[in-house]
């Protein structure tokens, strides 16, 4: 009963924050920089998760050419370039790494 009640009191809490949130944002417009400036957020958020997990994927810098990440970063990007498919990209991607850890080892 005790896991119960914790659930649905996490449960409220989540649903209050973003509820609110939705609603006070709902009646209200963003001035236009701040809503220009916040389109750029998911962009950035993401560069920042594909550069760190492909230039440090053990949380240090490696430039090594034995870094299957760059291989698989770099089929991705050759692909994204040139054909502009997001399904085709990240299917380069995984098999550039794939490939870069087969012969890399």
């Amino acid at each position: 009963m005790a896991h119960a009640l914790l659930i649905l009191g996490m449960a409220g809490v989540t649903f209050l924050t973003r509820y609110l949130l939705i609603a006070l944002l709902g009646r209200w417009s963003l001035p236009r920089a701040l809503s220009r400036w916040l389109s750029y957020v998911p962009t950035a958020a993401f560069t920042v998760i594909v550069v760190r997990g492909t230039f440090a994927p053990q949380g240090e810098v490696t430039l090594d050419p034995c870094n299957p990440y760059l291989w698989g970063a770099l089929a991705a990007g050759l692909v994204a370039w040139r054909s502009k498919n997001v399904i085709l990209t990240i299917a380069a991607g995984l098999g550039g790494l794939w490939v870069a850890r087969v012969v890399l080892g």
